[in-house]
Formats: C-alpha cells, structure tokens, sequence
C-alpha cells in the first residue's frame, strides 16, 4: 500500500529550557533558551532534518507553550495532525543546565502533563496504517493509561504491515523512583518499568537502548545477560548505544561479546552536551534504516548524529540536516570540535533555515535621517515621525488584504520611531527587518552600541538584522579593514544568537566608479571574511552584473537565501527597468523599496499639505504599483531553499 509518512512519532513533546550560563549550577541560572523538546518530539524533528516525512503523535496543552510545540514541529517539516489539544492539561516543560564535563541537572515538570493524557480517541488505525514505522518511547509505557495507547498503536501497526520501534528511553523519575530533582539518574533497577517494556517486545521489530535502558528492558544488571534475556522475548533487531563507543547492532542471536555485534566505532568529538544525543542518534539510525541502509550505514549514521549534537547547546536545534552530516561524514576524523568548525556551523544555520516564500515584496520605512530632516525643514514635532510611520504600516496592511498567494509581503522598519509598528505586526508573524546601523555613519556604528549581541539577544528571534555598509574596493585601505571589521562582529553576534543577516551593500555613495564586477567582488571579500548573510540587498545592476554576482553566490553559499533589489529613491520608470534585468536572474528574490512608494507622500504630509488617510491610500497605491511591476517584470518560477 502507498505510504504517505515514513515514521509515526509516539509520545513526549515539550519545551526545553536550557541555561545559558554553561558551567554554573541550575540554581545560578540567570536566563534560559527555549527550545522544542521531549524525545519523541526531538526525534520527530530530527528525522525530518534528515528528509523523513515524520509525524508527530501526542497531545498539548491549550496554551502558549502548546503553541509554541506545534508551531516548532510545524516548522521542522512534521506532519502535526494528530498534535492533539488537551483542554485542561498544560504542556510538559524540562529545565536543563550544563554545569560541567559530566553534570547535566535537569528538573521535569510533567506532573499529569497534557502529553500523558494521550487516548485511544486521539487516533485511528488508517492513521496508524498510514506510516512505515511506528516509534515509541519507555516514558509512554509508564502509566497504565499511556500504557493502554502504546499497546492499541502497536496492535493497529501489526494489523497492518508498520514496523515497530521502541526506543526505552528511561527515565527512572518520570516513573516515580527518585525524587523530582533527580532527572539526571538513568539505572534505577524497577520490576514494573522492566515488565512492561518486556510486555511490548514480542512486537518490535527494533528496540534501541544504552546499556542501562538495556538492562532495564532485560531486567539484569549485566548488559550481555539482558541483551540474551531481550532475545528471548523477540526476534527484534536490537542496538545498543555504548556512547564514545560507539553502539553494536544484533541481528540474530546474541554472541559471547558485545563487541562481536556488528558495530561501528564512535566518533571522537569534545562534549559539551550529553542531553539529546540519544535522539540524535536514533534519528541518524532511523533515517539510514528507512532507506535500506546497511546495518554499518545506520550505525555510522546514528553516531556522527550523536556526535554533532553533544558538542551543541540544546536538543532539537542541534539535531543536523542530511547535507550538514553528509558533510561531516566525509571529514569527520578531521573535526574534533564541530561546534567550531565553521563550514559545518553554516551548513547547521543554513540548511535548517525555515523556508521562506518569493518573490519577496519588502516595504522599507527604517529611514530616520531623511524623516529627520523632513522634521526640522517643515517645524512639526519629532513625535510626528513615528505617526507617519503607523500611517505606512496601515498602507502595508491595506495592500495584504488584496495580495494573492504568489508573493510575501514585509517591512523593514527602525526600533526607533517604529517601535508601536515592530510590536503590533511582530505577533502577527510577518516578515520583518530592523536595522541597527546608525544612518549615514561611515565607517559604520551600530545603535545602540558597536557591541550588538546583548542588544539583538533582546530582539524577537523572528526579525531580521539588517546592516547598511557603504563600501568600495577603491575606498582607503583603513576605512575598509574598519567597515570589515564590523561587519564580522556583527555578523558573528548573529551566528552566536541564531538571528538572520540581511547586509545592504552600496558601493556607489563614495562617487567611485561601479562597474560589473563591482559589486561581485565586495560580496566575495566578505565571504572570504567568513561573512555569510543570509539575504543581500543591492542596488540595481547591469545583466552582467548580475551573473556576477549570481557566481559570487553560487559557489560561496549555495544556500543563501538571496538579493533583495533596494531602490534609493528611483522613480518608477527606473524602479520598472532595474526590475526588468534583475527579475531575469534568479539570485534576486524580490525588492526592499521605501522612499521610492513613500516619499512623495512623506513629504506633502511632513509639509502640511496631504492628510492621514489621504497618505494612507497614496501609499498603498504606489506599493501595489510596484509590486504590480515587479510581477510583470519576472517571468521566472522560484524555488524555496
């Protein structure tokens, strides 16, 4: 039968709150990162980073962190139609810290979370009958409700030819056996935790655990003792996790040795994070196993996951996409310390990026100088730049509403006198920009401070960090190793926080000469600077300009998500032919185009001469004009990276 999921993931979906300060106690925690968590929503994530069509089976709490939970495995790629809703649950929440080499505290908060009120009434066997492969994991096995839910999952699954897999995954204090604050205890010998993971393995078809799982699942405290007691229970194939290891892999009987198993040595990295790497693992494993790999293949697959994920901060966000560990696969004798190799760290950001519809439509209204200046010529109070700008955004949501589907509308807009702008369309998720160049400066300034991590850390993770530099290949030498210099401490405040670099280049402000190569060549300087933006945005070129440019992408970053085209005040005509010759290149995406829908306007009303809703319409009209041009200038279909 036609299959339309790859893998059914059963069981826990949370939230992650990682500490920040790595090396201090739980208790010092100042502030944590948010991330998706739970095994089985780790799990799920990270199979569909690796291609995997994967689903997601279990139940959220109606609130914001539910939400959130859905929304991050939306975002993976994960089917969530069976991500149920609990009314009255509220959504499993972990707090972790790393506070040494071999200390990683964490604290559950699952007490009759919405998780573990999964019921029989939350799927049905065509669901079920639907996937290739059901995973299920030991937290799900340890109440008789949950319990109950695994078993009719699993009959469901043999009824119709869906592999089973069970991770143990276990957990001695979401059994009860330690007090809360032991959550990092893995061997807490326990009769019924063994028993009714035993009840479920006649019915497996892989069962995956460390060696303390597998002494659990074999109810004995020596591994190859209870690797024989599992084989007798089922004709599984089962993997053990052995960590630096590596892991072994039996297929048929048990052999004197665990080392006579098929095994595939560890990967050698430096740790920093033990946490999640089980899933990783199994996520590397399942995802080779899926594709008919070799017992070696899945093996080597699930290690080098693992590996990548322990020198990380987090669980799901350190889970690697099939381009990143094909990458590291092929070198990874050569990375002791992923984390700090720089080709492997972009292909993380890069690859596991969202992907973002085109063409872009970008309206640009982050001008603060000119406004300024529009203030002082024409004597209204300062406070008027910011209500102009509200009387922009209303333009920009009058044009949605008639937008169709081939394109994405957004802003770039300044925290300065757009903040009212930035916090009303921040929750409604659209695409947003925000500079942090002070205008005009060259050599470049940041606002508020040159130092701009803790600054973007304050930001919305959604929005994106937009930098204007003025820079030729002509200027003098200390003004360019200055503007370079900025932009890479700008550019690795980003890295570091996980935030989006839109750089906006403009080669023609110092009077030199531009030609074709121009442009190419300062893309190309900061690349080999190790500056990798996530978008460009650059003023208009020439065809062959373009293809330069275009090359300069192609062969540093593949994966960039693109050019978005600027217009520095053009009058339409000139906006229609620079968006004739870049639409033809498919580097370009879109336009980020301000003065040049909203100036006229800006000036009459700076100036008395043109009111609110009459600025409103005017704007909102000369956008859709220039979307309209753009649309017809563009004959090319685009392909979401």
């Amino acid at each position: 039968m036609t299959r339309t999921l790859d893998v059914i993931c059963l069981g826990r979906a949370a939230v992650d709150l990682y500490g920040h300060q790595v090396g201090g106690r739980l208790e010092d925690m100042q502030s944590f990162a948010k991330y998706l968590g739970g095994s089985s929503g780790n799990l799920a994530a990270g199979l569909a980073r690796l291609g995997i069509r994967s689903s997601m089976l279990t139940r959220v709490g109606n609130e914001h962190m539910g939400r959130f939970v859905r929304e991050a495995l939306q975002k993976e790629g994960v089917d969530v139609s069976h991500v149920g809703t609990d009314p009255s649950r509220l959504t499993g929440l972990v707090l972790l810290g790393i506070s040494g080499p071999d200390a990683f505290p964490h604290i559950f908060y699952r007490e009759n979370c919405a998780d573990m009120a999964l019921g029989l009434e939350d799927f049905d066997e065509a669901y079920i009958a639907s996937s290739r492969a059901l995973a299920i994991t030991g937290t799900h096995v340890s109440t008789a409700g949950t319990y109950a839910v695994v078993q009719q999952a699993i009959a469901f699954a043999r009824a119709n030819g869906t592999r089973v897999v069970l991770d143990i995954d276990y957990r001695p204090v979401l059994w009860g056996l330690v007090p809360a604050g032991g959550g990092e205890e893995r061997y807490v010998p326990s009769r019924e935790a063994s028993e009714r993971i035993q009840g479920l393995m006649p019915d497996c078809d892989l069962v995956v655990g460390t060696e303390e799982e597998i002494q659990i699942a074999g109810a004995d405290s020596d591994t190859l003792t209870a690797l024989i007691n599992i084989r007798a229970r089922t004709d599984a194939v089962i993997v053990l996790k052995r960590g630096p290891l590596g892991c072994s892999v039996f297929d048929g009987a048990i052999p004197g040795s665990l080392d006579e198993g098929i095994s595939a040595p560890g990967v050698k990295v430096e740790v920093l994070n033990v946490l999640g790497a089980g899933d990783a693992f199994l996520s590397g494993f399942l995802a080779a196993w899926l594709r008919d790999e070799s017992w070696e293949t899945c093996a080597r697959h699930g290690n080098a996951c693992g590996a990548l994920v322990v020198s990380r901060h987090g669980c799901t966000p350190a889970m690697p996409s099939r381009l990143e560990l094909e990458d590291y696969l092929s070198r990874a004798d050569q990375v002791p310390r992923p984390d700090l190799d720089a080709r492997l760290n972009h292909l993380h950001r890069a690859s596991n990026r969202p992907q973002t519809q085109a063409p872009m439509f970008i309206l640009a209204f982050d001008h603060r100088r000119q406004l300024e200046e529009l203030v002082v010529s024409t004597r209204p109070p300062a406070e008027k730049i910011s209500r102009f700008k509200s009387l922009v955004a209303e333009a920009l949501l009058q044009v949605s509403d008639g937008v169709d589907g081939s394109g994405r509308l957004g802003l770039i807009v300044d925290e300065r006198y757009g903040e009212h702008v930035l916090n009303r369309l921040t929750a409604e998720g659209w695409w947003i920009g925000r500079p942090v160049e002070v205008p005009g400066s060259c050599p470049l300034e940041f606002d508020p401070r040159n130092s701009m991590g803790l600054p973007l850390q304050g930001w919305p993770a959604s929005h994106v960090v937009k930098c204007l530099v003025y820079y030729h290949p002509d200027d003098p030498i200390e003004l360019r190793l200055e503007q370079e210099k900025r932009v890479k401490a700008l550019h690795d405040d980003c890295v570091a926080l996980d935030r989006e670099l839109l750089l906006e280049v403009i080669a023609t402000a110092s009077g030199q000469t531009c030609g074709d190569e121009t442009v190419a060549n300062v893309m190309r300087r900061f690349y080999n600077l190790g500056v990798y933006p996530a978008w460009w945005k650059l003023e208009s070129q020439s065809s062959e300009g373009w293809s330069n440019i275009s090359q300069v992408i192609e062969r540093y970053d593949p994966l960039c998500r693109g050019v978005l085209l600027l217009g520095l005040d053009a009058p339409l005509a000139a906006l229609s032919e620079s968006f004739r010759v870049a639409a033809a290149h498919p580097v370009c995406k879109g336009f980020a185009v301000g003065r040049s829908i909203f100036g006229a306007a800006a000036r009459q009303w700076f100036g008395g001469e043109m009111d609110d809703e009459t600025v409103i319409s005017s704007v909102a009209e000369r956008y859709r004009e220039v979307i309209s041009v753009w649309q017809g200038a563009s004959s090319s279909t685009w392909a979401p990276r």
